[in-house]
C-alpha cells in the first residue's frame, strides 16, 4: 500500500473541478450567479463553441477591489459567508469559494474588473492552477470573466463533453433559468456571435404579490411563450413566513416531457423530492397520467429553515421541515388549480380558457341581451325564458329588429358559461356569453362535476344511495360474488347495496343517488372488481379518485344523448360552481371560448 500524502494543489483543484463544473453550463451558473451576488443589473453572456472553446460573461455589479483579484481564484475564499451561523442561514446564490478556483484549473481563465472607487480596471490570468499578476485593463464598473478551452489539460475529461449544439442547449437552459429567476435584471445571451436571448429588465423590484407579479409574468411570458402565459394560472399565498407565487399550467396545456418545469427556492433552481412529490398529488386527478404539467415557482422562505450545503452544484437542498413544506406546496397549488369555471377568462384565441390570462381583453358584444338562434334543439325555450326573465313587452313583439329569441338579460345578469343555444352533433353544448361562443364537451364536463360531488360526499363518510323499485340483477364471478358479501361496508360507503341471489347472480338493490339505474350493472361490475383486486381500504385511500372517477363515468351524459335547454343550462350553472370544471378527470378540457372578435375575423367582418 502506498503511503498517505497530500495531494497538489492543482490535482485538488482539478478534483473540485469534476464535481462542480460537470459541463460549460455548470461554469455559467456559477458565473452568473455570482454576478447576481454582486447586484448586477445587467449581465451578458457569450459562447463560441457551445461554451467550450469560450465562455465570457459581463455585469454591471459592484466589481472587486485589485488587491482581491488573486483570491478570487483561490479556494475556499469568498466574501459570501465567515462563520457556521452564516452557513446556516446563507442568503447569496454562491457561498464555497470554488467556483473560480475549479475554472483555473481546467481552463485558461481571465479575471477584469473595477469597483466604483478605482479609476481603472484590473485584470489577472491563470491556467493550469497558475496565476499571473494583475494589470490594468480597460473596463465599465462590473466584471468579466473569461473561459477558454474548457478541460484543456485533462484530454480524458474533455472526451466525455458532448457535441457543440448539445453543449450550448444546456447552457441555454441554465441562462433560461436564470433569468426567469430575476425579472429585475437585463439578460442577453449570444453564441457565436449571433443573438439567441436578448432580456429587457422590468422592474420595479418589488416584493411579489397580487398585481406585483406583472413583471415576473412579462419575464416568463417572454420565455415560455404566449402559449404558457394563456394556458396557465396564477399561484401565490403566504403563510407562516412562507411565500409561494409564480404560475402553474391548467392541464389543456399538458406536455410530454418534463422540460417546462422551474421551482425557484430564495431565487435559487432546485430539484428536490419532496416539491416534486407535493406538485404531482396537486395535478393527481385532473392530469392524464402520461402528461406532465409545466409550472415556474417561486418558494421564498427563512435561509434558516432549509440547508442548501447538501451537494456542490447546490441543487439539492433538505427542509428542516419536509413534511410541512409539502403540505404547503400542495395545498397552495390546487387551490389554484380548483377555481371553478366561473373564475375563469377568456382566452384571445381558441383554446382552453386559462384562469387569470394575460391577452388582451376579448372584444365584447355591444348588446346586452341574448340572441337565441330557432335551431331544432331549442324548440322549448319561450316558455323556460318567459318564466326566469318575463314576458317579452309588445314593444319588442313588433321591433323588426330584435329576434323573437332576445331576452331583456343584461351584462351583469349573464353567467360566466352563458346561456345554452343547442347541441352539436350530440355530443356539444352551444352556449352565448358576454364574449361570444361557449363551446362544452357535455360528457366530460359533466363527469368532472358528479366526479367532484362524489369526492365531497365520501369526504363526508358515506354517498347517499336511493333504493331502486326494480332491483337490477345480473350474471357474475364466484368471486364477485363473495366480494359483495364480505365488502358489505365498503359498498354501503360507496353508496351501493349489492346482494346475492344465488352463487352465480347479483342484485342491485340501491345505488348512488348521482348515478343513473341504467348504468346499475356495468357501475356494480366495476366497483366489485376494485374491491376485489385492491380491497376495500386500498381501494377507499389510494384508489379512492380512480374508483370514483369510474363511477362519474359511468353516471355522466352519453353521446347523442338529447338535453332540453334548461337541462343544458344545468350542466352550465353546475360546471361554474364545479372546482376543476376546466377539464374532465382524465385532464382533457371541458370547454373553449371563442370571442366575437375572432368570429369578426374568420368572416372578414369590417375588412
Amino acid at each position: 500500500m502506498s503511503a498517505i500524502q497530500l495531494l497538489p494543489e492543482l490535482l485538488i483543484n482539478q478534483i473540485a473541478a469534476g464535481e462542480v463544473i460537470e459541463r460549460p453550463a455548470s461554469a455559467l451558473k456559477e458565473l452568473m450567479e455570482n454576478s447576481l451576488d454582486a447586484g448586477a443589473t445587467e449581465i451578458v453572456v457569450q459562447l463560441e463553441g457551445g461554451g467550450i472553446k469560450l465562455l465570457r460573461v459581463r455585469d454591471n455589479g459592484r466589481g472587486i477591489a485589485p488587491e482581491q483579484l488573486p483570491l478570487a481564484l483561490m479556494r475556499h475564499a469568498t466574501s459570501k459567508i465567515a462563520s457556521l451561523d452564516d452557513l446556516q442561514r446563507v442568503a447569496s446564490m454562491g457561498f464555497r469559494g470554488e467556483a473560480l478556483a475549479s475554472m483555473a484549473a481546467v481552463a485558461q481563465v481571465a479575471l477584469t474588473s473595477r469597483n466604483a472607487d478605482a479609476a481603472h480596471a484590473w485584470k489577472i490570468e491563470a491556467s493550469d492552477g497558475n496565476q499571473g499578476a494583475a494589470i490594468p485593463a480597460a473596463h465599465a464598473h462590473g466584471t468579466s470573466v473569461e473561459i477558454r478551452e474548457l478541460y484543456f489539460n485533462t484530454p480524458a475529461r474533455r472526451k466525455f463533453l458532448k457535441s457543440e449544439s448539445t453543449e450550448f442547449a444546456y447552457c441555454e437552459e441554465t441562462f433560461k433559468r436564470i433569468a426567469l429567476s430575476r425579472p429585475d435584471v437585463a439578460f442577453s445571451l449570444q453564441h457565436n456571435a449571433r443573438m439567441v436571448w436578448q432580456l429587457p429588465a422590468t422592474p420595479p423590484n418589488l416584493p411579489l404579490s397580487g398585481e406585483e407579479l406583472a413583471p415576473l409574468k412579462q419575464r416568463i411570458a417572454a420565455m415560455l411563450g404566449q402559449e404558457f402565459a394563456q394556458g396557465a394560472v396564477t399561484v401565490e399565498r403566504q403563510a407562516a413566513g412562507l411565500h409561494l407565487y409564480g404560475m402553474a399550467s391548467l392541464p389543456a396545456y399538458s406536455r410530454a416531457t418534463r422540460d417546462s418545469q422551474y421551482f425557484f427556492l430564495n431565487g435559487r433552481f432546485i430539484r428536490d423530492k419532496v416539491i416534486a412529490h407535493a406538485i404531482r398529488q396537486a395535478y393527481q386527478d385532473i392530469l392524464h397520467h402520461q402528461r406532465h404539467p409545466a409550472f415556474v415557482l417561486f418558494l421564498d422562505m427563512p435561509p434558516e429553515l432549509v440547508d442548501v450545503n447538501v451537494h456542490p452544484a447546490k441543487s439539492e437542498v433538505r427542509f428542516r421541515e419536509s413534511q410541512g413544506m409539502h403540505q404547503f406546496v400542495f395545498h397552495t397549488l390546487q387551490q389554484a388549480l380548483s377555481a371553478p369555471a366561473s373564475n375563469y377568462a377568456p382566452s384571445p384565441t381558441p383554446s382552453p380558457l386559462a384562469g387569470e390570462g394575460w391577452g388582451e381583453g376579448a372584444k365584447q358584444s355591444n348588446q346586452p341581451s341574448q340572441h337565441y338562434i330557432p335551431l331544432h334543439s331549442a324548440a322549448e325555450p319561450l316558455a323556460f325564458y318567459d318564466a326566469l326573465f318575463g314576458a317579452k313587452s309588445d314593444e319588442q313583439e313588433t321591433n323588426s329588429n330584435v329576434s323573437p329569441f332576445t331576452f331583456p338579460v343584461s351584462h351583469q345578469e349573464i353567467p360566466p358559461l352563458g346561456f345554452a343555444l343547442a347541441q352539436l352533433a350530440g355530443i356539444y353544448i352551444l352556449a352565448q356569453n358576454q364574449h361570444g361562443l361557449v363551446v362544452v364537451d357535455m360528457h366530460a364536463a359533466h363527469e368532472r362535476i358528479v366526479y367532484e360531488k362524489l369526492k365531497v360526499a365520501l369526504d363526508g363518510q358515506q354517498i347517499p344511495n336511493q333504493p331502486l323499485l326494480i332491483p337490477v340483477s345480473f350474471q357474475a364471478e364466484s368471486l364477485d360474488v363473495a366480494t359483495a358479501e364480505e365488502e358489505q361496508a365498503a359498498l354501503a360507503t360507496l353508496g351501493f347495496d349489492i346482494a346475492p341471489l344465488s352463487p352465480t347472480t347479483l342484485a342491485v338493490r340501491a345505488m348512488p343517488v348521482m348515478l343513473k339505474q341504467s348504468h346499475a350493472e356495468a357501475a356494480a361490475r366495476d366497483v366489485l372488481h376494485e374491491l376485489r383486486e385492491y380491497g376495500a381500504t386500498r381501494a377507499l385511500t389510494e384508489r379512492r379518485n380512480e374508483l370514483l372517477g369510474t363511477l362519474a363515468c359511468h353516471s355522466a351524459v352519453r353521446a347523442n344523448q338529447a338535453l332540453t335547454l334548461p337541462e343544458m343550462n344545468h350542466i352550465l350553472r353546475e360546471m361554474e360552481r364545479t372546482e376543476r370544471s376546466g377539464q374532465c378527470n382524465h385532464g382533457r378540457p371541458t370547454w373553449f371560448q371563442m370571442s366575437i372578435a375572432e368570429l369578426d375575423t374568420m368572416f372578414m367582418r369590417g375588412k
